[in-house]
């Protein structure tokens, strides 16, 4: 047999076990089918053959959750994740005023009001000095709060006695009037009204391009992409298998509804496809807000607004009702739940589908063959809530580079007392629950070597602080890794084809410049992608490497 190509003189890790690793890789029709020495490649033959010089090769990494079509959104739109006050804020939004037809919206996203200088939430008093002229919305970071200056409030009907609906809040100031902050599912008012900045075909597919691209620079060879209508954010499988069927699809792309779907009925042969790139994913519901924006549900007040508990966007019932409809459908349920009593309702609507499922006679080694239940963020647990999931069958998709932000503000928000098991990573690793690596993008970066130095150092971007924050749930670099190599995998169902390097997988592999199990934890973040492989294909290198 004649391989396609040969990577020999390395230090391949397969991710299996710690620690393992081989020097050559052989791959033949986009799969792996040499493991080994490089004497014992020596003996093969090979198409090209690349000599990695002592580099390191890991297997291709993946985002367990992200927004794809909305960070190309935000990408058109006025970023103001580096503004640090309210003028900076102003500022930024007043020169994208500058250029703007008078009239035309202003949508600004990325906002954190705990870095500003100030540490309060800009109000519509603080929008209109921008321009009265101009409708402005800003979101956010989290995307679960909104901001509108008089004008944009106006034209969406947001006045004195505006209802917001089930599931949102429209704050008011001291007489009544919307002050211009909108919560949770009342922020979808201004998503349906403000234009999509890539209506534009040819400027969508541009900007898809150059995220793919930078995507394939950061060894991401796969992403779990969630459409979230609360805040239009759309997902269309179509354009992506257009894409790829034009050969300009760099990435693995599994694409996640919140909506009703028929799932996908797949053959033995298409399961074994390396080079099939798209596929349905989970169905995604919410049970909570964000702890930045104070809207994920507790169990107890917020430590720092002792009033306030944030609240669930749907009632157990219709939560229970809407995990048993997709499961029955054959669908795999994906639970946002970042609060403690979140988790409650979201562990509550588990156990009660799987004891109406036995109920109506589905067997023991029929529900094992399902898909596991994903539940999203898990920030908040106690020891009740453990015992209970650890009886369930669940797959928890975590994003360490939250804390690099949260930690600023976290244990103001939840005080110590509920510290212990918050994003406690290696206390869910040690109790044998698999988790998966995502970045919630555009939330924050979906760069996972970002996300790996979050989960093994638990520091800011900074590197604060020097002994990591809370670091009894650091977790080992291998550990770190393995959330965003062999992890993500299990979560649908393709742990045997992706995620290890091993014979008979698919030929997903990452070049580092540097071995991450060998540098100081602190320069994971300088570690730079040489090449990477999808399906045994090239789709980056660094030119000359």
């Amino acid at each position: 047999m004649q391989l396609d190509i040969l990577l020999t003189n390395g230090l391949c890790y397969t991710m299996e076990e710690e620690g393992h690793f081989v020097e050559a890789i052989g791959i033949k029709d986009g799969f792996i089918r040499f493991a080994g020495s490089s004497e014992a490649a020596k003996a093969l033959d090979a198409k090209e053959v690349i000599d990695l010089d002592g580099k390191t090769v890991i297997p291709g990494m993946a985002d367990a959750h992200m927004h794809m079509y909305a960070h190309c959104q935000n990408l058109a739109l006025v970023d103001l994740q580096g503004a640090r006050s309210m003028d900076d804020m102003i500022a930024r939004l007043k020169e994208k005023a500058a250029k703007t037809p008078k009239g035309h919206w202003i949508k600004g996203v990325n906002f954190d009001q705990s870095k500003f200088i100030e540490n309060r939430f800009p109000t519509k008093i603080d929008l209109d000095q921008v321009s009265n002229e101009h409708p402005i919305v800003i979101k956010r970071c989290c995307l679960h709060a909104v901001v509108a200056n008089s004008l944009a409030l106006e034209m969406a009907g947001v006045t004195k006695g505006y209802e917001g609906g089930s599931g949102g809040i429209v704050e008011v100031n001291a007489s009544g009037e919307p002050n211009g902050i909108l919560r949770e599912q009342s922020t979808k008012i201004f998503d349906e009204i403000i234009p999509d900045p890539l209506a534009d075909e040819a400027e969508k597919l541009k900007m898809m391009d150059l995220v793919f691209k930078d995507m394939s620079s950061k060894g991401i060879t796969g992403i779990h992409t969630y459409a979230a209508k609360i805040w239009r954010y759309d997902e269309d499988i179509e354009l992506y298998r257009a894409i790829d069927q034009e050969g300009r699809l760099p990435v693995r792309v599994t694409v996640c509804m919140d909506d009703l779907f028929e799932p996908e009925v797949l053959t033995e042969q298409d399961k074994a496809n390396p080079n099939r790139l798209v596929q349905y994913g989970a169905y995604k519901l919410f049970t909570d807000g964000s702890l930045g924006s104070r809207s994920a549900a507790l169990q107890a007040p917020y430590s720092d607004e002792p009033e306030n508990k944030g609240f669930l966007v749907a009632s157990q019932e219709a939560l229970n009702e809407k995990v048993k409809i997709a499961y029955r459908k054959g669908l795999q349920p994906a639970i946002h739940a970042i609060g403690d009593a979140a988790l409650d309702m979201t562990l509550t609507s588990i156990e009660n589908c799987l004891e109406t499922m036995r109920l109506e006679g589905m067997t023991e080694e029929e529900m094992a063959k399902r898909l596991p239940f994903r539940i999203i963020h898990v920030q908040m647990l106690d020891v009740s809530l453990l015992e209970r999931m650890k009886k369930l069958p669940v797959i928890l998709d975590i994003q360490p580079i939250f804390l690099c932000t949260d930690m600023n503000w976290i244990e103001d928000r939840i005080g110590t007392g509920r510290m212990r098991y918050a994003y406690a990573w290696k206390t869910l690793w040690d109790e044998g629950f698999i988790q998966t690596g995502g970045s919630d993008c555009p939330v924050e970066s979906y760069d996972p070597m970002v996300g790996v130095y979050a989960a093994v150092t638990r520091k800011n971007l900074e590197g604060q602080p020097k002994a990591g924050f809370y670091p009894e749930e650091k977790l080992s670099v291998y550990e770190a890794l393995a959330l965003f190599t062999k992890n993500v995998h299990f979560a649908t169902g393709q742990s045997k084809v992706l995620g290890t390097l091993s014979c008979g997988k698919f030929a997903d592999l990452v070049v580092l410049s540097e071995n991450p199990f060998e540098i100081e934890p602190d320069y994971l973040l300088q570690i730079q992608v040489l090449k990477t492989f999808v399906a045994g294909k090239q789709v980056y290198a660094v030119e000359g490497k």
